[in-house]
């Protein structure tokens, strides 16, 4: 469908919000967007109420994932037991996949058609590929993909031409590789994420943590970068900008460089309808920049996360753990984590935890063990805990307008 009659799935309201605003809207595949995109979150953050909701305040709502049996209690208590061994594996990878597909109907569901629904998946995690089949079967409307590049993503979508393509990269030597990649493949991204290592939460794209202040990853270069190089081939694909943005004046300032949209993380988690609970919440919405540690995550990438008395604590003895890592070491998962980990495989320069226990109790709200992952920059309600489309109001509305209110 031409972008000129593309269908409209953006409530009224929120239409003429987005017309006064003089921002301009997002279009993928077709279909008329808020230039909003929730960022997916895991383990669990960003699960169907989340989701769900993003989607009927008209923009794209993104499922997370990894491990989504934890927010259903007949899964967790089927693979309750499973540790070890190759028939774990498998129990507790057919009810992740399970959840998946009960994830994405509801997601659906509670979006009353609005907007669109996509699901983030790690290239890094051994079930990437399955979980992108199963999404595709379900009718997802977009795959997001981070955390390594996604070479082969058009072809597990390759029956699937309707569904959203889009990776995550950092720098526009990233954007002209897969560019080049997926060109031979008959088929290009509907629109790529850029996201601002220094800015974001969770794995950031960056190969070291020295790196995340490179000053080619920052939007003012990237974004310009791009744009030169699809003019050059004659493309159109929407930039989103993710990373540190929290205000109508970042969206201007994003779309004024040739951003088509942004993607946001911590705001949306913190909302009323976020999946996690209370107490994660609490967490994120009280730290400041300064409470925000960088460090190698298990994955071998870059993290940022809230210094909670369990993070300090790991760091303080992470150098004992890294010199006594071996292969095989202590990891007792037998499901979809990732493809290579630190603890796992004895790699003695990556993170020495586990990262699905860590980030399971921080979606309980468990401060003594979670692991906090927080992107940088004060939050539009501050330390206050609002709904999703009180959060979608303020993104579209210019500062002293919001003041005024």
């Amino acid at each position: 469908m031409h972008a000129a009659a593309a269908l409209n799935t953006v409530p009224d309201d929120f239409d003429a919000l987005l017309r006064r605003s003089g921002l301009k809207a997002l279009t993928l595949k077709g279909r008329r967007l808020l230039p909003i995109v929730q960022g997916g979150m895991g383990v669990g953050i960003s699960a169907q109420k989340l989701a769900g909701a993003v989607a009927a305040a008209g923009g794209m709502g993104t499922l997370s994932s990894v491990d989504l049996r934890r927010h259903h209690p007949d899964l967790m208590q089927r693979t309750e037991g499973h540790c070890h061994g190759e028939e774990a594996k498998r129990v507790i990878n057919e009810a992740n996949l399970e959840a998946l597909g009960r994830e994405i109907a509801g997601a659906r569901e509670r979006s009353q058609g609005r907007g669109l629904v996509a699901l983030n998946i790690m290239r890094a995690v051994s079930e990437y590929a399955a979980s992108a089949r199963k999404a595709l079967e379900g009718g997802i409307d977009a795959l997001v993909v981070g955390a390594g590049l996604p070479l082969d993503l058009p072809d597990l979508a390759q029956e699937h031409p309707h569904t959203a393509l889009i990776p995550i990269l950092s720098d526009a030597r990233g954007v002209q590789l897969i560019l080049r990649k997926w060109e031979r493949k008959k088929r290009l991204p509907d629109a790529i994420v850029i996201e601002h290592p220094r800015l974001a939460g969770g794995h950031l794209g960056a190969a070291r943590i020295a790196d995340l202040n490179d000053e080619r990853f920052d939007f003012e270069r990237v974004i310009p970068e791009c744009r030169e190089h699809f003019a050059r081939q004659g493309l159109d694909i929407p930039l989103i900008a993710a990373g540190g943005i929290r205000t109508f004046e970042d969206i201007l300032r994003l779309q004024a460089l040739g951003a088509a949209g942004v993607q946001l993380g911590t705001p949306f988690a913190v909302t009323e309808e976020g999946d996690a609970h209370p107490e994660f919440k609490r967490v994120l919405a009280e730290a400041r920049d300064e409470d925000l540690v960088e460090f190698t995550s298990v994955a071998g990438l870059p993290a940022r996360a809230v210094g909670t008395p369990w993070l300090r604590s790991y760091l303080k003895i992470e150098h004992k753990l890294q010199a006594v890592a071996q292969v095989k070491s202590r990891c007792t998962k037998a499901f979809d984590c990732l493809a290579q980990c630190g603890l796992r495989d004895g790699l003695k320069d990556w993170g020495q935890f586990c990262i699905d226990n860590q980030l399971a109790a921080a979606l309980r709200g468990d401060v003594r063990k979670g692991l906090f992952f927080r992107g940088a920059g004060s939050l539009p309600f501050g330390k206050q805990i609002r709904s999703v489309r009180e959060l979608m109001e303020r993104l579209l509305t210019p500062a002293q307008v919001a003041q005024a209110l």
